[in-house]
């Protein structure tokens, strides 16, 4: 589905969403009575090619919601989660949202995972004028501008540009300087947004586009695709892609041989350790993005939590570390419930306006809101990996010997090694 196929989809959802309002009745939920538990709804990918992110993340809900209750709740009321599996298939989510809202009467909403699945719950959530609370999706509200919506991602005030700055930004401190550009992104709402910014992070560094294409969702061989950007010459290889396609290019790259001076960028999937156990010493060289490593720096606040959430994830079956999604995921409800707490209702408007004017404490960060709902400061990382060989295990992903940060300065770890081959 291609990005203004995904907008359209998007606008019929929101005609959609109002006739089964009209059909249902919809109304704001009454208040409940005391001591009734305060119900949040969401979606998440627990089956479909996003599933190992999903899972973490629903693992991580989980955790916080023990531990709230535990401690008292929210305003004094015990909280309850209400989940669906939306199959990582946007075309599922607004009947998911709607019937949360209009069958389920859940008191508050969550977002699903991922931009093509955020992009089509929005409508729904502006139809309710419920706060929704975005993991992963990236620039979503420039469609919208709906002062209800807030970024779990850390893109900063303007992810137009931030998405892809890192990459540029590492390519750029190299010498020789990088000249050109290729451009490679699979055809979605996710696909297109990273390469918008990577045409203006190569203008803005001085760098030419040489090559700029994208493949269609579902895509399985990749090697013509590959075949093609080596065919371009270009020096760096920036590359937008989901999970599964991600993967694939991956493999391709090696299988090929294709050896540009920096390849990756914005290639999701690869922070998972179900893929990187998948491709071991095929990620060598690779730059992508993180939005969270388990550096010295940053673990101290984690800790208990990743303590908690590896002891359980083999039996939940999710990802066994959990440094992508599972703290995110338990962050994600830190947010929400920071909001609720501290506007001391569940009034969404009380709620987005404490949102808007407060800083909150997650175990990920410390976040401000700006006016689009993106974080007021940015936070993503680009990674190397480098010295991974094929015995590679669950304690190799455990730490830091495999990735070096080389970007943000002030969370580096070292330098990139650069060209790219030097790191196979």
């Amino acid at each position: 589905m291609g990005r203004h196929d995904v907008l359209r989809g998007v606008a019929r959802g929101i005609g959609a969403v109002f006739l089964v309002g009209a059909l249902v009745g919809a109304t704001a939920p009454a208040l409940a009575q005391s001591g009734d538990p305060i119900r949040i709804g969401f979606s998440l990918a627990l089956t479909g090619p996003l599933a190992p992110n999903g899972k973490q993340a629903l693992l991580g809900a989980k955790i916080w919601e023990e531990e709230i209750n535990a401690k008292g709740g929210l305003l004094g009321r015990k909280v309850e989660l209400v989940n669906y599996d939306d199959q990582s298939n946007p075309a599922n989510v607004p009947g998911i949202y709607t019937k949360l809202l209009d069958v389920d009467k859940v008191d508050l909403i969550m977002a699903p995972y991922g931009t093509n699945l955020v992009a089509p719950a929005i409508p729904v959530a502006m139809q309710k004028g419920k706060v929704m609370i975005g993991l992963f999706a990236l620039e979503v509200n420039s469609h919208f501008h709906y002062p209800k919506y807030f970024s779990m991602v850390p893109y900063g005030p303007d992810p137009k540009v931030s998405s892809a700055q890192g990459f540029f930004e590492v390519a750029a401190a190299q010498n020789p300087k990088p000249k050109t550009v290729a451009i490679v992104s699979e055809d979605s709402e996710f696909g297109h947004n990273g390469a918008e910014s990577a045409e203006i992070n190569a203008k803005n560094y001085g760098m030419k586009v040489i090559y700029n294409k994208s493949f269609p969702p579902g895509t399985t061989d990749f090697s013509p695709i590959i075949r093609a950007v080596a065919a371009a010459d270009a020096d760096i290889v920036f590359v937008a892609s989901y999970p599964l396609s991600s993967v694939g290019i991956v493999q391709s790259v090696n299988e090929i041989g294709f050896k540009p001076k920096m390849i990756g960028g914005g290639m999701v999937g690869l922070q998972a350790t179900v893929f990187k156990d998948r491709l071991k010493s095929k990620l060598n060289g690779f730059i992508n993005y993180e939005t969270w490593v388990p550096s010295p720096k940053l673990m101290p606040r984690a800790q208990a939590f990743f303590t908690k959430y590896q002891e359980r994830a083999k039996a939940e079956g999710v990802d066994p570390l959990g440094y992508y999604l599972g703290g995110w995921g338990y962050a994600d409800f830190q947010v929400l419930g920071a909001g609720v707490e501290g506007a001391k209702s569940l009034d969404d408007s009380k709620i987005a306006d404490w949102l808007h004017h407060n800083e909150v404490h997650t175990i990920i960060a410390d976040i401000s809101f700006g006016p689009e709902g993106e974080w007021t400061k940015p936070g993503l990382f680009q990674v190397q990996y480098h010295g991974i060989t094929d015995a590679a295990n669950l304690e190799t992903w455990r730490g830091m010997s495999y990735q070096t940060v080389v970007f943000p300065a002030d969370q580096k770890t070292g330098d990139a090694i650069y060209p790219y081959e030097k790191a196979k």
